[in-house]
């Protein structure tokens, strides 16, 4: 599996958008694959949760959506190896109050380099006609989206 992903994020930089996403029920250890894959590609993952929320921890609660994106890239940017950016932990993205498309910021951040991040959800159906869900129906932070732009990496 470890090799496949090497393949792919190989594979990806000819595309326009960049984006894989490791996606897979949550007792499928993507984190794992995501942390090994880092060790062998000498990078290290981000963890957005921990580093956003760290510094969104600072700015009054009502003015934190005007400044996520700037500081997302600036995170972002720090973390890179290379053309390579790995992230986990982006449930924070998801956060009403941040008023962000997480999905959208992602793939933005995959035009300019290859990105592969742990998707918190599931992915409906198959890997190429399917669709990427966060949250139940019904829950205020439930997001449910297609496939353009994107790989997923569907892990079982």
């Amino acid at each position: 599996m470890l090799e496949k992903l090497e393949r792919l994020a190989t594979d990806v930089a000819a595309l326009h958008s960049k984006l894989i996403l490791l996606v897979g029920a949550s007792d499928t250890a993507k984190t794992v694959l995501l942390v090994t894959f880092a060790t062998r590609v000498k990078a290290a993952p981000m963890n957005v949760g921990a580093e956003l929320g760290r510094r969104l921890a600072a700015i009054p609660q009502r003015q934190r959506h005007l400044q996520t994106t700037t500081i997302l890239r600036e995170l972002a940017d720090q973390h890179a190896s290379g053309d390579l950016l790995l992230l986990d932990h982006i449930e924070i993205l998801f956060d009403r109050s941040l008023q962000l498309d997480p999905l959208d910021l992602l793939k933005r951040h995959a035009h300019a380099q290859r990105v592969v991040a742990v998707w918190p959800g599931e992915l409906q159906g198959d890997a190429r006609t399917g669709r990427l869900t966060y949250a139940d129906i019904g829950h205020p932070e439930h997001r449910d989206y297609g496939l353009a732009g994107l790989v997923p990496f569907e892990i079982q």
